[in-house]
């Protein structure tokens, strides 16, 4: 954990993954991030997971995932007195994410001008599918839905296999990043000028604007995506090659990186051979330069061909499996886990991960492990000063 977001009290009130996903972003910057979980179960993603055992404790490895670093409180906010704690919680928050369908926290009298009376600064950050208006706001979303939604699904896979689902929930991901960037961009203008935001976050929306090189070909150069398999449209070769041992990703998209690549194979006449003597025209002929380049690649191993590509210059990588990566020099060298002994009984050390950058060279790790359901009832409200509480009635 950082120190970015130190004094910043967060309230979370987010299931599953894109909210807590969003939170979790904040806890790693250092910021008090206090999950407001339903008492009967908390958030669902606590029954989520590969272990029948940590679903039943109500700690599966979903929750797990992201959930480091918070506090847990309880709360029944569809009780009147429930609710009236809820904004004492409130009074003394900086800012609140939720992800709950359109009008859920209007109907509970908690929505955003209602928070504002209690804290009128306050950077109110609203996760859903498909936003707060449009005619599919009231419309359930999950990750799946918005692949499909978003053209995500249409362009990954091969021409013979697609649409795919992407193998990750990266819809929700992108939500749950976007909604961070958000809220931290909020909090400067709150601490600049005082202003709070309601930030509406649309899942659909974020994961479209992440397709902006397929989208911007189409818009602008007029050619409809389509799916490519391991292929890179802008260039050749460039995609997933096999060789000795195992699958390795190329992407010698310069020219000068095409000819080291043809020398470093020993197949130097390549990048003379008019089919794939110049971009395009790679382009237009990838398939036979595929089976000309694996052809040779089939004289050794990934990992060799990996290290001897990328001190030429020739960006190369072996295709892993998740255990593969985490087992790598790299990924260990930059702490990219967090281990915590004793996390629900569990027989072996829990590991989190943490998030994709470094902060003044260090790494920005969980401070506390994931909490049970309502783990700090206690030690959130008794801490509560009596400035929030004044602000409350206020």
């Amino acid at each position: 954990m950082t120190d970015l977001l130190s004094g910043i009290r967060v309230l979370d009130l987010t299931n599953v993954l894109a909210g807590p996903y969003c939170a979790y972003q904040l806890a790693l910057l250092g910021a008090d991030v206090i999950k407001v979980e339903a008492p009967q179960g908390g958030d669902l993603a606590r029954q989520l997971g590969g272990s029948p055992e940590l679903n039943r404790a109500g700690m599966g490895a979903s929750f797990l995932a992201q959930n480091a670093g918070k506090r847990s409180v309880v709360l029944d906010l569809k009780k009147e007195a429930e609710r009236e704690r809820f904004l004492d919680l409130v009074a003394s928050a900086d800012a609140l994410v939720e992800n709950f369908r359109p009008g859920v926290m209007g109907r509970l009298g908690l929505g955003y001008e209602a928070l504002k009376a209690v804290r009128p600064n306050l950077v109110y950050c609203a996760i859903s599918g498909f936003g707060q208006t449009g005619p599919m706001r009231d419309n359930p979303a999950y990750d799946q839905i918005i692949q499909g939604l978003s053209g995500i699904m249409s362009i990954t896979g091969t021409p013979e296999t697609a649409p795919l689902r992407v193998g990750y929930p990266v819809a929700d991901t992108l939500g749950g990043l976007v909604g961070a960037f958000a809220i931290v961009s909020a909090l400067v203008r709150q601490k600049t000028s005082g202003e709070g935001a309601f930030l509406d976050v649309s899942m659909l929306e974020c994961t479209l604007s992440a397709l902006g090189w397929p989208v911007s070909n189409y818009l602008t150069a007029g050619v409809d995506p389509k799916p490519m398999g391991n292929e890179n449209m802008t260039a050749a070769p460039s995609g997933a090659f096999r060789t000795g041992d195992g699958l390795l990703n190329i992407a010698a998209n310069k020219q000068e990186q095409f000819v080291t690549l043809c020398r470093l194979i020993e197949r130097p006449e390549l990048a003379s051979d008019p089919r794939f003597a110049e971009r395009e025209t790679r382009k237009r002929n990838r398939a036979a330069l595929k089976i000309e380049i694996e052809g040779a690649l089939a004289n050794g191993p990934a990992a060799a061909w990996e290290e001897k590509l990328n001190r030429a210059g020739v960006p190369a990588g072996r295709v892993l499996t998740i255990p593969q990566v985490l087992a790598e020099p790299q990924v260990l060298e930059r702490q990219m886990i967090r281990a915590f002994d004793g996390v629900a009984d569990m027989e072996r050390p829990l590991t989190v991960l943490r998030g994709g950058f470094m902060v003044d060279g260090t790494a920005p790790l969980p401070a506390s492990p994931p909490p049970a359901l309502g783990e700090h009832m206690d030690e959130v409200f008794a801490g509560l000063s009596p400035r929030a509480k004044t602000k409350a009635l206020t």
